[in-house]
């Protein structure tokens, strides 16, 4: 039941994307409203998660957060559903944030703890899950406009299966077996305290390692979800295409990058993470400008397939690089990644800030150098080196069928 918590949080993902031109024409939005919308909720939303970090150090405590969190992660859905103006819409969205770090993240984090030799494949699974909500997404999208709905309806739905997902969290015993961090750190182990939590995240900030993997993880994010993001924009926008026919476009990146994950798990098995690393990196810097010069929306289409299974991997194999930096400190990776997506955050603004001044074709062919820096500061990497653990390149045969 735990990769439920993921489905349901790249379900309303693919919802959104899909969803976006809806919104900006029903709101009146412009571009830079729209950037706003995808930058603000992650820097407030990031500066509100940081206290979860010393949350998810107790086990016992970590549990209350992830089922508070999912509460407030289905209420935020039915008020983004209720919103009439561009104010509500994104104080809605901003408050999503928050509670989706303390549900799903922290769900993440228990899993990581909970299988540390098996790190990269519970990962792949669990981004596998991922990948399947963010494809029904844009589909539940398109079945609800052919059933005359609109995108709020479709918000409705997403509160109504998280709020399932919710109740099965509820019904899940906690994992068992979690890894106590170095220096008796969490699970509520004697002699826990903030002052020694904060010196571990001070610590794993000076190791160069660790920093590496957070910073690509953010820039890797920007052909990743920031490009589906503006992707239903681009088309209708700039290739002229029906909102429907975008949400198409949008459910064809996602089922692809589905097929990637998928493909993934069974990579892994054969190839070193930093091979599959390497590979996706080179096909995509040339891919993604194929992308954006080839005329044509269906010549566009076969491209952003390939370029959408290309990427795919890219989340699984640095997120799961961090973990191994930082073995058995979920709690810590958490709190990094909230700081490093606050960062982070500030990307879909920069794209939206760009297109308004220079129009979104030359916004996102700035984004052509991502795959660039991916492949010199990521694949360099040899496999299991750099915090991929024992698990570095997937293998971990021994008790392969860990249960999620």
């Amino acid at each position: 039941m735990a990769l439920a918590v993921e489905l349901a949080d790249e379900l309303v993902d693919g919802v959104k994307g899909a969803a976006l031109p809806l919104i900006r024409h029903d709101l009146g939005l412009s571009y830079g409203q729209v950037g706003l919308l995808a930058s603000l909720p992650l820097l407030v939303g990031g500066v509100l998660e940081l206290p979860l970090g010393i949350l998810a150090d107790d086990a016992r405590r970590r549990r209350r957060v992830v089922l508070g969190g999912g509460v407030f992660f289905v209420l935020s859905l039915l008020a983004v559903a209720s919103a009439r103006s561009f104010a509500v819409l994104l104080c809605a969205l901003v408050a999503f944030y928050p509670f989706s770090g303390a549900y799903v993240s922290l769900t993440q984090a228990e899993l990581m703890d909970a299988w540390p030799d098996r790190q990269a494949r519970v990962m792949a699974r669990w981004d596998l899950a991922g990948a399947i909500g963010a494809v029904a997404g844009p589909l539940l999208l398109m079945a609800v406009l052919a059933c005359r709905g609109d995108w709020r309806d479709g918000y409705l739905i997403l509160a109504g299966f998280s709020f399932v997902s919710w109740l099965g969290t509820c019904l899940r015993e906690p994992l068992s077996g979690l890894v106590q961090p170095p220096g008796g750190g969490g699970g509520g182990a004697p002699g826990w305290n903030a002052g020694g939590w904060v010196r571990e995240v001070v610590a794993a900030l000076r190791d160069w390692g660790t920093v590496r993997w957070l910073v690509l993880l953010q820039v890797a994010d920007l052909l990743v979800d920031a490009l589906t993001g503006f992707l239903a924009l681009y088309l209708v926008g700039v290739a002229h295409v029906t909102p429907t026919v975008a949400a198409l476009a949008v459910a064809i990146r996602l089922g692809a990058g589905l097929g990637g994950d998928a493909a993934l798990v069974v990579v892994l098995e054969r190839i070193s993470d930093a091979a599959v690393l390497r590979g996706t990196a080179i096909a995509t810097a040339l891919l993604y400008p194929a992308f954006l010069l080839v005329p044509g929306i269906a010549s566009k289409l076969v491209i952003l397939a390939a370029l959408s299974a290309a990427t795919a991997p890219w989340y699984p194999l640095l997120q799961v690089r961090l973990y191994g930096q930082l073995p058995g400190r979920g709690s810590v990776a958490v709190t990094l990644g909230t700081v490093a997506g606050l960062a982070g955050g500030l990307g879909p603004l920069a794209v939206g800030i760009a297109a308004q001044q220079f129009g979104l074709p030359g916004a996102l062919a700035g984004l052509a150098i991502v795959p660039v820096a991916v492949l010199a500061g990521g694949a360099t990497a040899r496999s299991g080196s750099d915090g991929a653990g024992s698990d570095g390149a997937g293998n971990d045969r021994a008790g392969s069928d860990g249960r999620c």
